[in-house]
């Protein structure tokens, strides 16, 4: 039996808003064709998905493993899609996200070299994309940091390097040769993952400026970073007994290709420490 893939979409649907009515307006259906599809794969997997009763709809033990899947098999489905409409647009072509203070410079110009007919591309990544974005498909690999949700990827670890605290220009610990994570146990943190109510999350390293400078928090950033960016109002100091921050690279599990393998071959090339090597 082979899954419906429109099944799959319309299963993801209900489980997410537990809702038939919703779901079928979110889907652009009338509700009782959406109801019979639904039984339908039931039947296919042959095991109930929902419960409904009088008091609306909830997710059964296999809808909850279904659904874990059904996300990654969407996005696999829809980045096999975009890959294909974009061969059949143009060259090969390898799109290579990274995250802020990671150099594809000497990474990008020898996988150029050795596969001059390729086309290879560097998009940005952030903290809070860095797996949709390859699962999607909009990226084909990506340098990415921990902390990251591994389902439906292949990791590499590359290298890590020391994290220095950004602190305002006029702050107190400014100027210090290092500091100890002690020295700003009592200072406010900004927040990324999770954001109060009705704040924003801070996801690039441009709103970290703008949130350290106004005085909203302090942060702790990778070295690289500090290397990369600057502003007059911003300061770096090390934090030596801060946790390493890690650099691997991701790609997204299933994928056999070989264009992957060869640039996983390269991709230490991107590692700071050693991005003025000639």
């Amino acid at each position: 039996m082979d899954l419906d893939l429109r099944k799959i979409r319309y299963f993801v649907a209900v489980a997410e808003l537990l809702h038939f009515g919703r779901a079928a307006e979110r889907l652009h259906i009338a509700q009782p064709v959406l109801s019979r599809q639904i039984r339908a794969l039931e039947k296919d997997l042959g095991a109930p998905l929902f419960e409904r009763d009088s008091h609306g709809v909830t997710v059964t033990a296999a809808g909850r493993q279904l659904l874990d899947d059904a996300r990654q098999l969407l996005a696999t489905a829809d980045a096999t899609r975009l890959r294909v409409r974009r061969a059949a647009g143009g060259p090969r072509r390898l799109v290579v996200g990274f995250r802020a203070g990671v150099v594809l410079t000497r990474v990008l110009r020898a996988f150029g070299a050795a596969h001059p007919d390729v086309e290879a591309l560097a998009r940005r990544v952030e903290w809070n994309d860095q797996e949709r974005l390859i699962l999607d498909g909009t990226v084909d690999l990506a340098y990415v940091r921990r902390p990251i949700r591994e389902q439906g990827l292949t990791l590499l670890p590359l290298f890590s390097e020391a994290r220095v605290a950004m602190l305002p220009a006029d702050h107190r610990l400014a100027g210090k040769p290092e500091l100890a994570l002690a020295d700003l146990a009592d200072e406010p943190r900004l927040r990324y993952a999770d954001p109060r109510p009705g704040e924003l999350p801070i996801r690039t390293i441009e709103e970290k400026f703008e949130s350290v400078a106004s005085g909203a928090g302090i942060t702790l950033v990778p070295e690289s970073v500090a290397e990369q960016y600057s502003r007059p109002d911003i300061t770096y100091v090390p934090v030596p007994d801060a946790e390493r921050d890690e650099v691997l690279l991701a790609w997204e599990a299933s994928r056999r290709s070989p264009l992957i393998t060869a640039f996983a071959r390269l991709a230490p090339l991107a590692d700071p420490a050693r991005a003025e090597e000639p």
